[in-house]
């Protein structure tokens, strides 16, 4: 299905000619809280509730819904998500990486590294660790098979049980009232 998309400077343009226009990031909370659009509020890909976001917008039947996220791929999943469920829904083409580049407001807070880098280095400790432990407890090597298929799995399904577990740690948690600087449009 083809969704309806905008670029980033279209749709800030709209939105200082005062229209008030639904922005919502589906990254994850630390991903969010690292630097985001100034109009943007978070809805995690990861715990989207795509029955409550049909009911919210079912008062809204008009006013599509402008889904943003780091480069346009999660966002992407998450408007096919909402568009399956009746949700009007708009992509913003390239995500917070276009936005930021545009030289457009965003709110910048702590910096975390990504969730899916967490995962590859949890991933790439794992299978050393399992390697290393191979050499002594034969048996081990079991955990970087177990790894490999994890990733495997991943890659064909678009799952990733381990990316899940790791954006649930408290580190990658939003704590709901952090005060950020905005940074203002160039």
């Amino acid at each position: 299905m083809s969704l309806p998309s905008i670029e980033v400077r279209k749709l800030f343009e709209r939105i200082q000619q005062g229209e008030r226009l639904e922005v919502v990031d589906c990254r994850t909370p630390a991903e969010f809280r690292s630097c985001h659009a100034t109009v943007a509020r978070n809805m995690p890909l990861e715990s989207l509730d795509v029955k409550k976001v049909a009911k919210e917008r079912a008062e809204k039947p008009g006013e599509p819904l402008y889904v943003i996220c780091g480069s346009g791929v999660r966002s992407t999943m998450a408007c096919e998500k909402l568009a399956a469920a009746g949700v009007k829904v708009v992509n913003v083409e390239g995500g917070t990486t276009a936005w930021t580049s545009a030289g457009l407001p965003v709110v910048r807070g702590r910096k975390v590294i990504p969730v899916d880098r967490q995962m590859r280095i949890v991933a790439g400790m794992l299978v050393v660790i399992g390697v290393a432990l191979a050499t002594v407890y034969p048996m081990s090597i079991y955990l970087s098979g177990f790894v490999g298929v994890g990733l495997v799995f991943s890659g064909v399904t678009g799952i990733c049980p381990m990316m899940a577990m790791i954006s649930r740690m408290p580190w990658n948690q939003g704590t709901g009232g952090a005060a950020c600087p905005v940074v203002p449009a160039k």
